[in-house]
């Protein structure tokens, strides 16, 4: 769900539709957390969809850790992409201001953590270097983006928290320790999708199903 303080508003032809926020959302608020409309696909299921169906789902989609295809039920969707986002993804299923965020301000992530299939080539940006995203940003840029989801972290409780409900069970306890500084937050890489590290199991897999066939006969 995204933060109650959003609405969706066109931009251009090129962009299309951005979301931007209506109201002053500080740094260190809950902007988004995955929550139990969110839809979740296998990668099987994606891959045998329709070509033409399968675009405009990927399109709205991100990649978890495990893999899986989400797509978000509301606007969240429709958040853009920015080298220098106001916002980040945690590894507890939520995203966080890194900044404040002003009214009629673009809520933005980097699509770098978002475990695209492919590159994603973008509009340039003042005074940034890169032109594209990666697959596997998030194994360079991880350093970074952790130091800022830690100081937003550092005001989580100095703010209104409207979708801290949200949050799943299985992290709640974690969340309020790192955000009373009883502990550090986790590394933004526990969010990557490591693909070579799933074929690789796979491949084994299939080896130890063809290794009890063998024995079978």
């Amino acid at each position: 769900m995204i933060h109650p303080d959003t609405e969706l508003l066109y931009i251009n032809n090129y962009v299309g539709y951005g979301v931007f926020a209506t109201k002053f959302i500080p740094q260190g608020t809950i902007t988004w957390v995955l929550d139990e409309l969110d839809q979740k696909f296998d990668e099987t299921y994606v891959n045998s969809l329709d070509f033409g169906l399968r675009q405009k789902l990927l399109k709205y989609c991100y990649r978890d850790r495990d893999g899986k295809y989400i797509l978000c039920w509301d606007i969240a969707k429709f958040v853009n992409h920015s080298f220098n986002s106001n916002c980040i993804s945690t590894p507890y299923k939520f995203e966080i201001a890194i900044r404040d965020i002003y009214p009629g301000e673009q809520l933005t992530d980097d699509y770098g953590y978002l475990n695209l299939d492919e590159p994603f080539y973008c509009l340039p940006e003042q005074g940034c270097s890169r032109t594209k995203v990666m697959p596997d940003d998030i194994l360079q840029f991880y350093p970074e983006w952790d130091q800022k989801a830690g100081a937003a972290m550092e005001c989580f409780n100095r703010v209104e928290q409207p979708l801290k409900r949200l949050i799943s069970s299985q992290y709640v306890e974690k969340v309020n320790a790192i955000a009373q500084g009883k502990a550090k937050i986790d590394s933004i890489l526990n969010c990557y999708y490591d693909r070579a590290n799933k074929l690789e199991c796979s491949q084994l897999g299939v080896s130890a199903i063809a290794n009890d066939l063998k024995a079978l006969c």
